[in-house]
């Protein structure tokens, strides 16, 4: 089967404007980067689909999902026609669908093409392998309008979390509340999108991005900080009833993903740092408890170019899609997948 694929992938690609490239490693890292996929827009949502050897990449920028096959580095597109909007302040950047998480066999994603107080969760059934289904065709939770809750509306549904009750989200609209919004499951179903935790009137600081869950069903949130000033973000953990437990300073920037090693329970952190990019890169967090006085030690393990989600496969790997820099001149697309290898 292999075989197969490495006489027809590359051309299917290309003519989707997707480059597999040939694996290489940078000297000063600590983990082996290999990068599998190139010539994408702004990918911000990943995520592996349980019991099967694919990777969900949301190609923001292009408007589509696109489905990776981590044991053939076959590709396809499985959801296409989001809409698109523009979101930073220089840099600005085009972006659709945003933070991936899987509900079972359904295909939860964060909307970023709408404008605040306009923005929904769309559920997607994932369609058969070598189909595609339209963006029009999900299942969708809210908005957020503007209100009493939100002053503006809620949008730019970055990140997405679920356990086995409810789906989490972070959110980007009203910066004085910073919310985390919640549906709680029910049979299989998910109930109404509402807000959950004002974060920015918890911490005092902006606005929650990266989430992930703990051995424990407490969310663990990458509160970003303003982009504009470096080290501001914090690692900050709630129970399920949305206590906070711990928010420790990490020192890096922007954490927009965050990630446990499904082999060591080691937590693991991208910084997008949009203040200095050079910066960025993956870090392992070393967390000293889960209460007010937790502290933590950051450790750089590589650097990487603007990275926006991560998510272990179900091969082991940690994938980072990262948005890249684009050359002066250059139409390429500059978004990357890459695959990271070693004592994670």
């Amino acid at each position: 089967m292999k075989s197969y694929y490495s006489l027809i992938v590359a051309g299917a690609l290309l003519a989707l404007g997707v480059v597999a490239p040939a694996g290489q490693a940078r000297a000063e890292d600590k983990v082996k980067v290999t990068p599998v996929l190139t010539g994408l827009l702004n990918p911000s949502g990943l995520a592996a689909e349980p019991g099967t050897t694919h990777l969900l990449v949301s190609d923001s920028g292009a408007g589509r999902i696109l489905c990776f096959h981590t044991d053939g580095w076959e590709y396809e597109k499985v959801i296409t026609k989001f809409g698109k909007d523009v979101y930073g302040k220089g840099p600005m950047y085009d972006i659709g669908p945003l933070g991936l998480a899987f509900m079972g066999k359904q295909l939860v994603v964060g909307g970023g093409e709408k404008v605040d107080g306009e923005e929904v969760v769309s559920i997607f059934t994932m369609p058969p392998h070598g189909k595609s289904v339209t963006a029009d065709k999900a299942t969708t939770l809210g908005p957020i309008k503007a209100g009493a809750e939100s002053g503006k509306g809620e949008g730019n549904f970055f990140g997405v979390a679920v356990t086995k009750d409810a789906i989490y989200i972070t959110s980007n609209g009203d910066d004085t509340k910073g919310w985390i919004l919640k549906s709680e499951i029910s049979g299989g179903k998910a109930g109404p999108l509402k807000p959950f935790i004002a974060t920015k009137s918890v911490v005092s600081v902006d606005a929650p991005a990266g989430i992930t869950i703990d051995k424990h069903g407490h969310l663990v949130v990458g509160q970003m900080g303003e982009v504009t000033v470096a080290g501001d973000s914090l690692l900050t953990i709630y129970d399920e009833k949305g206590k906070l437990l711990a928010s420790p300073k990490t020192g890096l920037s922007d954490i927009v993903g965050l990630a446990y090693s499904p082999k060591s329970g080691k937590l693991y952190a991208i910084d997008f740092s949009w203040a200095d990019p050079k910066a960025g890169g993956l870090f392992r967090i070393d967390l000293s408890s889960e209460d007010k006085d937790a502290t933590v030690k950051t450790e750089k393990l590589c650097s990487l170019d603007k990275p926006a989600a991560m998510a272990f496969g179900n091969d082991g790997a940690l994938y980072v899609a990262e948005f890249g820099t684009q050359a002066e001149g250059s139409t390429v697309r500059p978004g990357r997948l890459l695959k990271i290898e070693g004592d994670l």
